[in-house]
């Protein structure tokens, strides 16, 4: 008979149950007679953990899902070491995922996602290369935190705001109290210095003299007084 593999697949060949050979991607010519053909796809796919719930290391309850890219890489061990490698690859991963969430607190959990999966990866260990699986990737997908705990955080950062917001309100104020504390101390010092500001102001149109009649005003040093 005649056999095309594609170049996505293998097809292992057994003869009177007994593996004889594995055929590549191409055609083969093989006797049907006494022999049985497997296919096993070798392209990557995809393994998607759903939601866990799972308590962190602070006692939190978070929902965490997880994917996970594989593809066989051995097709005999694949096929003749479990009934369902996939499957156990799945178990694996989910066992593997709630022990790095459990390791770790929320606030960690949120701040390192890409070192959770890293971690992930780790604890599986060598499970999936038993059955003829390779991880080619794993990357986190969702941490769901429950509505009263994104409440409590919406709210801590509320607060840590309003109080940034009066902490700088209060150093506008101070540095503004400063500043008139240092002006009224220079001019008791040197009185002259008010009238050269009154004259800057008049300069530039933002101030309007009022004359009025009582005791004479100080001089300006070095000015001659016209009378």
């Amino acid at each position: 008979m005649r056999v095309v593999v594609q170049e996505w697949e293998r097809v292992l060949v057994y003869r009177d149950g007994r593996f004889a050979e594995e055929l590549g991607a191409g055609r083969h010519r093989r006797s049907r007679r006494r022999r049985r053909f497997v296919r096993v796809a070798v392209r990557p796919r995809l393994l998607v953990v759903p939601g866990q719930e799972v308590l962190t290391a602070d006692g939190l309850s978070v929902r965490v899902s997880l994917t996970v890219t594989c593809r066989t890489a051995d097709p005999r061990r694949w096929h003749e070491a479990v009934d369902d490698a996939d499957a156990l690859v799945y178990a694996a991963v989910q066992v593997a995922l709630r022990e790095a969430v459990a390791a770790r607190g929320l606030d960690d959990l949120l701040a390192a996602r890409a070192a959770l999966a890293d971690d992930v990866r780790e604890r599986v260990g060598a499970a999936p290369e038993a059955v003829g699986v390779e991880l080619e990737r794993v990357w986190l997908r969702d941490v769901m935190v429950p509505a009263e705990l994104r409440h409590a955080a919406a709210e801590a950062v509320t607060a840590r705001a309003q109080g940034q917001a009066a902490l700088e309100r209060a150093r506008a104020e101070v540095a503004a109290t400063r500043a008139m504390a240092n002006a009224a101390r220079m001019v008791a010092e040197q009185p002259a210095l008010l009238q050269l500001r009154t004259l800057q102001a008049v300069e530039t149109g933002r101030a309007t003299v009022v004359l009025t009649t009582g005791p004479a005003v100080p001089a300006v040093p070095g000015v001659a007084d016209p009378d």
